[in-house]
């Protein structure tokens, strides 16, 4: 079993480069962005907290998005590979799919990171909610308030990852096509 995670700032193409990973290698995408939006539209009691939190611009409890990511592997044994988008976001989150991951006798193989600057992200973030009518992304103060948590919360990651060997970074400012051919020579190794 292989487990990846595809990294960066929101609006940095995860989600693009994630659709084209699954289509050559045959992996799960697990978004917790998606499975949270599912939540918000199945109208769950855990949906209406996660609206909540999301349109505010904060992270959505750990042992939340914990539960759905062990979810999603356990129903799916047969899967030979599993691509995490969005997850983990924290150092607690890193260590916790580690544990996770280590009892069901595997680890992270890659850290697939995409780069990009903070303009970038911006105009990313809201060219995508006016084309997905994305609500949550529209307000000029919640994409800030996103971009800086995820320097705050998520950007330690990269040291925790560095240290265990396993952090790949590419330029995420680049063709659709350049970007997966980068993440593809990764995935290959």
């Amino acid at each position: 079993m292989r487990y990846y995670i595809l990294f960066g700032p929101p609006g940095a193409g995860k989600g693009t480069q994630a659709k084209q990973i699954v289509d050559k290698y045959n992996y799960l995408h697990i978004s917790t962005g998606d499975l949270l939006r599912h939540e918000i539209e199945a109208g769950t009691e855990l949906g209406k907290k996660a609206a909540e939190l999301i349109e505010r611009g904060d992270l959505v409890p750990d042992e939340v998005v914990v539960g759905m990511i062990r979810r999603k592997i356990t129903d799916n044994p047969h899967i030979k590979g599993f691509l995490f988008d969005g997850f983990p976001r924290t150092i607690a989150q890193a260590e916790t799919l580690d544990s996770m991951l280590n009892e069901f006798g595997g680890k992270v193989d890659a850290v697939i990171s995409l780069t990009l600057e903070d303009k970038l992200v911006y105009d990313r973030i809201l060219h995508r909610a006016m084309i997905e009518n994305r609500k949550d992304d529209m307000d000029r103060a919640t994409i800030e308030h996103r971009i800086a948590t995820y320097h705050q919360k998520t950007e330690p990651l990269i040291s925790y990852y560095k240290g265990k060997g396993n952090y790949r970074e590419i330029e995420g400012n680049d063709t659709i096509e350049h970007v997966f051919a980068n993440i593809s020579r990764i995935l290959d190794e």
